[in-house]
């Protein structure tokens, strides 16, 4: 994110001091505006800056993890939903049937609530998790699920999981006070 700065600020200072070298001096009445065109990138980052490159399907993580505990990897794919409470997880599609939990290392960030929907990318470790009843009613009421569908979760469940050290949320504008 740094370099997108640097880069805009020295994009400026060369049309600043290339204005009043197009022939002109500097006692003609007329002015010449210089208009410079930079390609607005609207990403957020979030933890550990990181960069997309590398970054593979989400869909490939399965196959990624074919025998291995956990591996560490960088992925591409969209944000299913937020954790409402605070932002500390979020759900990232795998495919049609699956999903991924996503968690951030050391507990050390949290993405925005609103972000439902977005490409995002992630690099950290993936790995498959047994999740106690207890955390999965947890998640459950991050969610805003009813109290029906928490106490539904009888049972433990092996899901997809992934802590992250970084990310990134494409198409995301990060709001200032002024």
């Amino acid at each position: 994110m740094k370099f997108y700065h640097f880069l805009l600020i020295a994009i400026l200072f060369s049309a600043c001091s290339n204005a009043n070298t197009n022939g002109a001096n500097a006692d003609d009445s007329a002015t010449a505006d210089t208009v410079i065109l930079v390609e607005e990138i609207n990403i957020a980052m979030y933890g550990d800056e990181i960069t997309e490159e590398g970054a593979i399907p989400a869909s490939d993580v399965l196959a990624q993890l074919a025998g291995a505990d956990s591996v560490k990897t960088k992925l591409v794919g969209s944000i299913l939903k937020v954790c409402q409470a605070k932002g500390c997880w979020m759900s990232m599609k795998v495919n049609e049937e699956q999903s991924m939990h996503v968690s951030f290392k050391d507990y050390g960030f949290f993405v925005p609530k609103d972000i439902d929907g977005k490409e995002t990318v992630i690099e950290g470790y993936a790995y498959m998790e047994t999740m106690s009843v207890d955390e999965l009613k947890h998640y459950a009421e991050d969610e805003g699920k009813s109290q029906e569908e928490i106490d539904a979760i009888t049972e433990p469940e092996t899901n997809l999981s992934f802590v992250a050290n970084g990310v990134i949320v494409k198409d995301y504008e990060i709001a200032t006070a002024e």
